[in-house]
């Protein structure tokens, strides 16, 4: 059980804390609230406290005795901070202690991880954007903020992410500290990565399809972590269980031609293109114009035909300096047997860097959880297991060993 502190500022979003309490205490939690006191115009301390199990205080005063603005943040494992105004960014960057949350944050000596949210006009002001690389450059992970519907009829970026998404980051920054410490430059900052997500849908008539089990989560969380780490990321969506992550870029697609159509329109200006979706390897030769139906058909014989392969093609056709990462879902027997499938299929496509899951018996599609072995042309790079916003930072570690960039691997 990691200890929490939450932060809460005085911003409408502030609602949404209180999700993010109840999914970190279903994870095993212990949350403590820290509200500034404009917060508590929005969410009273009634509701911090039955949701947390814990006392709110806004200042420092209460419980002098304990010296709680120095015990909270030097006994926390996480300090999150969700959502964070313009306010409390420029007091956190000029180091001001003028309440108990501010005063957190002066001393916890675990990663603090901060979700902005604010009007798209105070986000982009040159004022703000200089608070949170001053907050970065001190070790802070400032998160971006999502874009959508604000408050009244305004939208852009600004907007906090999902309760979802918060607590997939800080369980990830729970997992590996390490992002809160070199990684916090954003080692991928000027970047482009291109990461593909989820599985293809082919066409057999206007109703069916052909499809496959990926939900999609292991794209999500590549390009979470390459966001996170400061990467232009774009992501090309499939079908997904599961919505996109904050910041980044999307493309919907369907079909495994319609995927290949758009990665190539995007790869070329991409620095990393990471193929993590799931194509279907067979199309409908002539797909139904209208439903299939079953009256007087004891059966159904399909004329299939193979579809574009759309990682050897990347691979193809990369510029130089550009870095392809391909996946490779195996039913292998055993560890030896998955390197070698991933070691045959890499230099099959060509691409720089190969991660190989077993799939046998169900395992990986669909889970939180997965277990890889990356690649490259001279044998294993790394072996990795955990939640695919664990894993997929090994990936980026890897791909930016690959490049000779000479980087703080936040993974063990």
């Amino acid at each position: 059980m990691a200890r929490v502190i939450l932060g809460v500022a005085g911003g409408i979003a502030a609602y949404k804390a209180c999700e993010v309490i109840r999914r970190l205490r279903d994870s095993g939690h212990d949350v403590r609230v820290v509200p500034t006191a404009n917060a508590l115009n929005f969410v009273g301390a009634t509701t911090w406290e039955a949701l947390s199990g814990h006392p709110v205080a806004t200042e420092v005063w209460p419980g002098a005795a304990e010296v709680p603005h120095v015990r909270l943040g030097q006994q926390a494992d996480l300090v999150l901070v969700a959502p964070a105004t313009a306010d409390l960014l420029a007091r956190a960057a000029a180091g001001r202690a003028d309440d108990l949350l501010t005063n957190i944050l002066l001393t916890a000596r675990c990663p603090v991880v901060v979700f902005p949210a604010m009007h798209t006009e105070m986000w982009l002001h040159a004022a703000t954007r200089a608070n949170v690389a001053t907050l970065r450059e001190r070790g802070a992970v400032v998160a971006d903020p999502d874009s959508g519907r604000l408050t009244g009829a305004d939208s852009g970026p600004g907007r906090l992410p999902d309760p979802v998404e918060i607590r997939a980051v800080a369980e990830t920054l729970l997992e590996l500290p390490a992002l809160a410490g070199p990684a916090a430059a954003r080692d991928l900052a000027g970047l482009r990565v291109v990461v593909s997500a989820g599985g293809t849908q082919e066409a057999l008539d206007p109703v069916r399809f052909l499809g496959n089990h990926s939900s999609g989560l292991m794209g999500i969380g590549i390009a979470r972590a390459a966001r996170l780490r400061g990467a232009e990321v774009t992501l090309v969506a499939a079908r997904m269980d599961h919505e996109p992550p904050a910041g980044v870029a999307v493309r919907r697609v369907v079909s495994t031609g319609d995927l290949a159509e758009v990665m190539t329109e995007l790869a070329p200006a991409a620095d990393v293109v990471i193929m993590a979706a799931a194509p279907a390897d067979f199309t409908a030769a002539r797909p139904a114009e209208h439903k299939i139906k079953k009256e007087g058909r004891e059966g159904l014989t399909l004329d299939l035909v193979q579809t574009t392969d759309v990682l050897a093609a990347l691979a193809a056709g990369r510029r130089p300096g550009q870095t392809v990462v391909g996946f490779a879902a195996e039913t292998a027997d055993n560890r030896a047997e998955l390197v070698r499938l991933g070691t045959a299929k890499l230099a099959r496509k060509g691409a720089d860097l190969l991660v190989c899951n077993d799939v046998s018996g169900g395992r990986v599609f669909g889970d939180a959880d997965t277990a890889a072995v990356i690649i490259d042309r001279a044998g294993i790079v790394a072996e990795c297991a955990g939640s695919k916003d664990v894993v997929a930072h090994s990936i980026v570690d890897a791909v930016l060993a690959h490049r000779g960039h000479p980087a703080h691997p936040v993974t063990p």
